[in-house]
């Protein structure tokens, strides 16, 4: 039993000399500033650069969503071009096909996947079963840098 208080002790001890010498390190760091930059290491700017990096502008996210919806890059967005990625989820709810979606062709799609989400078919959907209806993402496209 004298081991185990023994053991208990010196690891007690070890842990908490480890906590000092590491906050010592820490204090003696930060106390001792940093050496000075000789003058010939630092490149002189060119006149009117700035040594900070040119900052992104703030419209280059929603110019580039612009980008994207104009199909032509004629500079203007048509319905047409607007509409076209919407195309494909209406025609796969719009059944008979007439450009119209009604309400039973909808509710037809909707129970439909009810349905095949009801994997134990009680008419309800636990959590895990409504975690298969949701829409699957697309992977993002690497950066083209």
């Amino acid at each position: 039993m004298m081991r185990f208080f023994a053991g208990m002790l010196s690891t007690l001890l070890l842990v908490a000399a480890g906590i000092f010498i590491w906050k010592g390190r820490a204090e003696g760091e930060a106390l001792v500033p940093p050496p000075p930059q000789p003058a010939a290491l630092v490149t002189p700017l060119k006149p009117g650069v700035s040594g900070e990096p040119p900052a992104a502008s703030p419209k280059s996210r929603e110019e580039k969503r612009f980008a994207r919806a104009d199909k032509d890059d004629d500079g203007r967005i048509t319905r047409a071009e607007l509409m076209e990625p919407r195309r494909k989820a209406f025609a796969r709810l719009d059944a008979d096909g007439n450009g119209n979606l009604s309400f039973d062709e909808w509710a037809v799609k909707t129970s439909e996947k009810f349905a095949g989400a009801d994997a134990d078919r009680d008419g309800a959907l636990t959590a895990a079963e409504f975690a298969t209806t949701k829409p699957k993402s697309k992977p993002k496209p690497r950066c083209a840098c």
